[in-house]
């Protein structure tokens, strides 16, 4: 249809630690300059490139397709930006999101999940990538409310749904028990405050309709976004 994006094919991959103080996440800082989530703050990934394509049938652990390309990307994205390897057959799926045909640019988009080998070391590229940080969820979702760091709301939700978990092998172990969430968010207004909302909300395919209903949206209030989800994690 004229006047609608392509969704182009992308993976990610939240790098996860056990640190100090709990589950640790890697992310990192997009340069300033970029056409794309410019400043913010994100997980290593990117978009499927030709070779991705070209080595997910052979290794992907038995995901081929879209999915099994995203692996493939979110790994290689992960050694390029970051300097961290991981084994694309061992990440496991957390979410896949895809916006809206009307987004003027849009990226099909699989989240993934993996451990970082003991001693990884951190290298960023210095060109799309300036900084990087290990932190815990909870603390980047704080920072972000204090205006310290911007976040996309891919990004959110997944620090959100992250920062429940206590450990590594706790996190990795409740991402396999569950079929990966997806998301595919519209825009509505509710009480003057923008909020995207999801498929199992009752306000998706009616922005103005009833008010009440199962919710699953994210509240981008200015004084601090809130997730709201009231229905249960699908199992695998």
């Amino acid at each position: 249809m004229t006047g609608q994006a392509t969704a182009i094919p992308a993976g990610t991959v939240i790098v996860l630690r056990d640190g100090t103080a709990g589950l640790e996440v890697l992310m990192l800082r997009r340069a300033a300059t970029l056409a794309f989530a410019a400043g913010n703050w994100v997980f290593p990934g990117g978009r499927v490139e030709p070779a991705d394509l070209a080595d997910a049938p052979l290794g992907s652990g038995g995901y081929l397709g879209e999915q099994g390309a995203a692996r493939y990307a979110a790994a290689r994205e992960a050694a390029e930006e970051a300097g961290v390897k991981l084994d694309p057959a061992a990440l496991v799926p957390l979410s896949h999101w895809l916006p809206p045909a009307t987004a003027p640019r849009r990226f099909s988009t699989w989240i993934f999940l993996a451990a970082a080998d003991p001693g990884a070391v951190v290298a960023v590229d210095g060109g799309e990538i300036t900084e990087h940080v290990w932190t815990r969820p909870a603390e980047a979702l704080r920072r972000r409310d204090a205006g310290e760091l911007a976040l996309l709301p891919p990004t959110w939700v997944s620090l959100w749904d992250l920062a429940r978990y206590h450990s590594t092998a706790v996190a990795l172990a409740a991402a396999r028990r569950c079929a990966p969430m997806v998301f595919r968010p519209r825009m509505a207004t509710v009480d003057g405050t923008t909020v995207s909302v999801y498929a199992e909300d009752a306000r998706y395919h009616d922005a103005a309709g009833a008010a009440d209903g199962p919710r699953h949206r994210l509240i981008l209030d200015p004084a601090g976004w809130r997730y709201e989800r009231t229905f249960a994690t699908p199992p695998r």
